[in-house]
């Protein structure tokens, strides 16, 4: 493998000293881009495009040949698990994935096969590989999955939700069931994981989308847990570096502290937690990734800049921070937007690190 050429987004996440403060997006590959439309267009519909190890890499290199970003991650779906396991996911146009195949009964976790991800995720590996060799060493590339909570509120809710009154009719009345599923899930994403960075992830993320919807206690017990069991299960060293593990549970700010002692490197924040007090409470045990708001790209270049200026002034001067949106970037944002984002971040962060 090609020497890396920038490191700053991974040593960041291990609080080693940086020049500036290393960026990168959530979805930064995907609906925003004219390109990736394109893209996505000659593949047909989106699994095709995440099947195509070609395209696969061409999308997750389009947003690098815009930005100076200090990352690249791979473009997949978070899905890619329940897929593998027979659920049969599918995309409704404006609705989001489906599964043909829903989780409801004791039975049907029983049934789950846990599947094999060098084999039954193979397409996955070989857009990991294939970007890889295509970065020659540019940039890191960030390996991910969804937390085992979040990808069960997906199979037992047969898509996206609002009320998620299925997962949690089966976590209060039946929590033996909800407790085999997650474990089934847990060991799959440690797999899963271990095997994107056997095939060339030098970073993996943790997406923990809903668990932001539980209750404290539930959080600890149903999500927390098991992401704690795959961060206890992942390979640390590949190569002879380091790989880095950020958790990132949506609106879960208020348990930082708690997120903190799970063995990752760094947590994800969203915007709706100061990152001044991110930081007090969790001290040096772990970097912090994040956390401006998505829609502040749809303001002025100067307003970009000045929420930029406050987020970074607020981390203060040190290590230990990677910037990025509090979530992905939304499809209807003007690319150029982005484009000020981020040499925001590079030109206002170096006087934080001299």
């Amino acid at each position: 493998m090609a020497e890396l050429k920038n490191d700053r987004f991974l040593r960041a996440l291990l609080r080693e000293p940086v020049d500036m403060t290393p960026v990168w997006m959530m979805r930064q590959a995907g609906r925003y881009l004219p390109e990736y439309k394109a893209t996505r267009a000659q593949a047909g519909d989106f699994m095709s495009l995440c099947k195509n190890a070609e395209l696969a890499c061409e999308v997750t290199l389009q947003p690098l040949e815009r930005y100076d970003l200090d990352a690249a991650i791979l473009f997949s779906d978070i899905l890619t698990i329940p897929d593998a396991m027979g659920l049969g996911l599918y995309f409704e146009t404006g609705e989001g994935p489906r599964f043909r195949k829903i989780i409801r009964s004791a039975a049907d976790v029983e049934a789950l096969p846990i599947p094999k991800a060098a084999s039954d995720l193979d397409y996955v590996m070989n857009a990991v590989k294939t970007i890889r060799s295509a970065l020659n060493g540019r940039v890191p590339l960030i390996g991910f999955s969804g937390s085992p909570w979040t990808l069960a509120t997906y199979m037992v809710e047969g898509g996206s939700s609002k009320d998620f009154r299925h997962i949690k009719q089966m976590m209060y009345a039946t929590p033996e069931v909800m407790h085999q599923l997650l474990d089934k899930l847990a060991q799959s994403v440690t797999d899963y994981l271990n095997e994107q960075i056997r095939s060339g992830a030098q970073a993996v993320q943790i997406f923990d989308t809903w668990g932001g919807v539980l209750s404290p206690q539930m959080y600890m017990e149903f999500s927390l847990r098991y992401m704690r069991q795959i961060v206890d299960g992942l390979i640390r060293e590949h190569d002879g570096r380091k790989v880095p593990v950020i958790l990132f549970t949506k609106n879960g700010g208020q348990w930082l502290e708690t997120m903190a002692e799970a063995g990752a490197d760094a947590l994800g924040l969203d915007w709706t937690t100061n990152i001044d007090d991110a930081r007090r409470r969790v001290g040096d045990k772990v970097a912090l990734q994040g956390n401006m708001d998505p829609s502040v790209l749809y303001a002025s270049p100067e307003r970009i800049r000045a929420e930029v200026a406050d987020i970074l002034e607020r981390f203060g001067p040190g290590d230990g921070h990677v910037f990025n949106l509090g979530h992905g970037i939304h499809q209807f944002v003007d690319p150029a937007s982005a484009g000020v984002f981020v040499d925001a971040v590079h030109e206002l962060s170096a006087k934080y690190h001299r």
